[in-house]
């Protein structure tokens, strides 16, 4: 994979709405209205940010009807998962704790979410 077809990528993961949006359909295929209401997402900002994941193709839709459906591209998120291992030597470095996460001082805990593609968070 080009490394300007990585940096794209990325590009398209660096936003909290869409990170969001990629955390809620990644456990289940979701219409709109399903990740609005899950995500709190509302309308047009939701269409915009699953237009970047459509043209980064980070998710499938299939369409059903009048409804859209979501789901995260799993070959695509595992493409960039083993790019980006390889960079990092098959383990990244741990992740800052987010903003009001309190961990016990040097408590490490990490929680990965089943599906195609898995999320982890890494607490220290």
């Amino acid at each position: 994979m080009a490394i300007e077809h990585i940096a794209e990528l990325l590009r398209a993961l660096a936003h909290p709405l869409r990170l969001q949006i990629l955390d809620a359909v990644c456990a289940a295929e979701l219409s709109v209205g399903e990740i609005e209401e899950v995500t709190g997402i509302g309308q047009p900002g939701l269409s915009q940010q699953l237009a970047v994941l459509r043209k980064a193709e980070l998710v499938v839709t299939q369409r059903t009807g009048k409804q859209v459906f979501y789901r995260v591209d799993g070959e695509r998120m595992q493409v960039l998962a083993h790019y980006l291992g390889g960079r990092l030597g098959g383990a990244g470095p741990a992740l800052p704790a987010g903003g009001g996460d309190s961990a016990a001082a040097g408590e490490t805990a990490v929680t990965v979410r089943g599906g195609a593609a898995g999320f982890a968070r890494v607490l220290r």
